[in-house]
């Protein structure tokens, strides 16, 4: 069966800089729209459907479902310009015919007025949204034009980019234009180097893309892959400077289980900083107090009692773990007696 496909012109249609988008739609040219089993056009309703392997590709951001529903408006006429063009009849839409059987349709929506735009999207079943550097999964997505906001739902939520992968079990939301993303429901956030920042709920706080780096060569990909031309795949997508954890808090290092009520975490540093009700778990040790700083690239974690009390905690003697304890002094590894130098007389 032959796909079909719609073009639908949102207003900007100016072409952009080369700089990336990370699965941001709200700014770009006309969204197009292509099926395998068919597009329903609802003008009544103002709603366009796509059914079997839709797509819809604006610029650099594609996105794949079982199925797409699309709903748009008229744009808002241009300042000082006229609705309908003198002696113009208003025209609801226009369908390209296909030059010959078997090819795609092309049908943009057009009118006299400016055409029409597309507020809202979504997507139904095996939702994967991607550009070069950023991929999100989930059984159900929603795209939010005029806010810039996508909202996963479903099972196994996760946003993937270069350096980190973030998982949530009830939503996951992505604020295009404030570079934010926040998880919600065991909220996992992993870098590439495996360091783990979990909690009930985390937003991450990204850096915006730099203007100045170079466009991200060839077509979309579902796995992001520096470019060929040498372009920095981090500033493309904009890195994630920080993030902030809330209930549940837990952090863990090559040794050390750190949890806490929350927790702001700044990957650059590797620092991450825990508050209320902390507890560092090390083998069979483990050590209670307010306030934690856990350096994610070493592994070490420092108690601290804050305002609130002192610093309490179990280290087992027999434990292997118990020599390098937080915060407990260093001994000799089991049945290795340490030898001892005669004193000279």
């Amino acid at each position: 069966m032959s796909r079909l496909t719609l073009v639908l012109g949102l207003g900007l249609l100016m072409p952009l800089a080369a700089t990336a988008q990370p699965l941001d739609m709200s700014k770009g040219g006309p969204v197009t729209i292509t099926s395998r089993d068919g597009i329903d056009w609802q003008q009544a309703e103002k709603v366009v459907i796509a059914r079997g392997d839709a797509k819809a590709v604006r610029d650099n951001v594609t996105v794949t479902a079982d199925r797409l529903i699309a709903h748009y408006r008229a744009k808002a006429p241009t300042p000082g310009a006229t609705s309908v063009k003198p002696g113009a009849t208003p025209v609801a839409a226009k369908v390209e015919a296909p030059a010959k059987p078997g090819d795609p349709v092309a049908s943009p929506i057009d009118t006299d007025s400016g055409g029409n735009e597309i507020y809202r999207l979504e997507a139904d079943g095996n939702v994967h949204i991607f550009t070069a550097t950023d991929v999100a999964v989930g059984d159900h997505a929603t795209y939010d034009m005029d806010q810039a906001v996508l909202l996963l739902t479903g099972k196994n939520l996760k946003i993937t980019r270069p350096a980190q992968v973030i998982t949530a079990r009830d939503t996951l939301e992505y604020w295009s234009q404030l570079h934010r993303s926040v998880a919600r429901g065991n909220a996992v956030v992993v870098t590439s180097d495996a360091r783990r920042l979990a909690a009930d709920t985390l937003v991450a706080y990204s850096a915006p893309p730099k203007a100045d780096a170079p466009p991200i060569s060839g077509q979309p990909s579902p796995v992001p892959t520096p470019s060929k031309d040498g372009a920095d795949p981090l500033a493309a997508s904009g890195k994630i400077e920080k993030v902030e954890a809330f209930g549940n808090v837990s952090v863990r290092t090559q040794t050390d289980t750190v949890t806490g009520d929350r927790g702001v975490y700044v990957p650059d540093t590797g620092i991450a900083r825990i508050g209320g009700n902390v507890r560092i778990t090390r083998g069979q040790n483990q050590l209670n107090g307010q306030e934690a700083e856990v350096d994610m690239k070493t592994g070490l974690s420092r108690l601290t009692a804050g305002t609130q009390g002192q610093v309490h905690g179990l280290v087992m003697p027999n434990d292997a773990s118990a020599q390098t304890a937080p915060g407990a002094p260093k001994t000799a590894a089991p049945g290795k007696p340490k030898p001892v130098k005669d004193k000279p007389q």
